[in-house]
């Protein structure tokens, strides 16, 4: 079982599943990523083999030589996506032939083999059926799909690696911010910056995230819920959060949000609501937003919202913005009709319960 687009993967299912009522209970106020379901993906890559051994099997904790080369250079990519329930009482997943597409150019850039997109998606699937009664049914509810890949090989040579693993684990979840959907406050950092030119900005690995921890300690430290990161050359222009891409919205209805030149991770969230806000007849533009104008548009009144977007949050108000000397709010700090509508609209696709022109959705059941 070795080579080609498609993997052949071997079910085991968990001898000793998680009780249908202990289930239901945790159902009732999962939060976000504390709970797990029964099952995980494994699939194994060799140089000279290709990818093989490809599982689903029980979720167990992943046996690691002190000397694997992930503990020691970080060749580590992942991804983050969601199942819903639909309209129509089935499952779906939203756009994962994106994620694919992304954890492939990530694996490029981290110097990691391609998984050929439909082993990808296959995985996905499958992890999918096994674990369908985890999926919470409640309006914020989802399933939290976690694929990601770390270089398995003993060595301690400064190389790519040659042998990898492939895992995807699952995750039943609520809103990503407690208390639901509600503008919430950002921290501009002043000292720290998330990606410069040429580095691993664009790609989905965890060094990035383990680079904002220490700002978004300062963020909460703040009294804030998440971090702004500003460009690493100039330390001028907004790049983005710590964990998700930023809009800006315009007095005219012009969404403004940062280009992708590198050091952005290209949000497939963000891809779906320029899309979407084009359609519903906005102008979107990807350019440079100073800090500065941030500010001086939020206090003329020029910038009238704020959102952040992403898988894990959808799409966020942004209310205040805080920094060292003082804070500013944007527009009236409620929601923001612009905000909400996109939000909406993006959820009902994910939901089921409005059209798919862009044939996002890929029904599982």
């Amino acid at each position: 079982m070795s080579g080609g687009d498609k993997l052949d993967f071997e079910i085991r299912p968990n001898p000793a599943p998680v009780a249908a009522a202990d289930r239901a209970a945790l159902l009732t106020n999962p939060g976000f990523g504390r709970v797990f379901t029964d099952h995980m993906v494994t699939v194994r890559y060799a140089e000279g083999k290709g990818w093989y051994d490809a599982r689903v099997e029980a979720r167990a904790p992943i046996p690691m030589d002190p000397a694997s080369a992930v503990l020691h250079y970080a060749q580590e990519i992942f991804e983050g996506l969601k199942a819903y329930t639909t309209a129509d009482g089935g499952v779906s997943i939203f756009r994962p032939d994106a994620n694919a597409r992304r954890f492939n150019k990530s694996a490029d850039r981290m110097s990691m083999p391609a998984l050929p997109e439909a082993a990808f998606l296959d995985s996905l699937r499958e992890l999918v059926t096994i674990d369908r009664d985890w999926i919470p049914t409640d309006a914020d509810g989802s399933l939290y799909l976690r694929p990601f890949m770390y270089a398995s090989e003993v060595f301690l040579g400064v190389r790519p690696a040659r042998e990898y693993l492939y895992l995807v684990i699952a995750s039943p979840v609520g809103a990503y911010f407690s208390g639901g959907v509600k503008p919430v406050t950002v921290w501009v950092s002043p000292d720290y910056t998330r990606a410069a030119p040429g580095g691993t900005g664009a790609a989905k690995c965890g060094g990035n995230y383990a680079a904002s921890l220490a700002a978004q300690a300062e963020a909460i430290e703040a009294g804030c819920d998440q971090v702004v990161f500003l460009d690493a050359v100039e330390q001028k222009y907004v790049d983005e959060l710590g964990g998700m891409n930023i809009f800006f919205v315009f007095d005219d209805g012009t969404l403004v949000t940062p280009p992708l030149t590198g050091t952005i991770l290209p949000g497939i969230t963000r891809e779906s609501v320029i899309t979407l806000a084009r359609e519903a007849g906005h102008e979107v533009v990807e350019r440079p937003i100073s800090f500065d104008e941030w500010r001086s548009g939020a206090e003329s009144g020029r910038i009238r919202e704020a959102f952040a977007c992403g898988t894990a949050a959808v799409i966020t108000p942004i209310g205040t913005a805080r920094f060292p000397s003082g804070e500013f709010t944007i527009g009236n700090a409620t929601s923001g009709e612009v905000t909400m509508t996109l939000r909406q609209h993006l959820v009902d696709i994910q939901r089921g319960s409005a059209p798919d022109p862009h044939s996002w959705i890929h029904k599982i059941f």
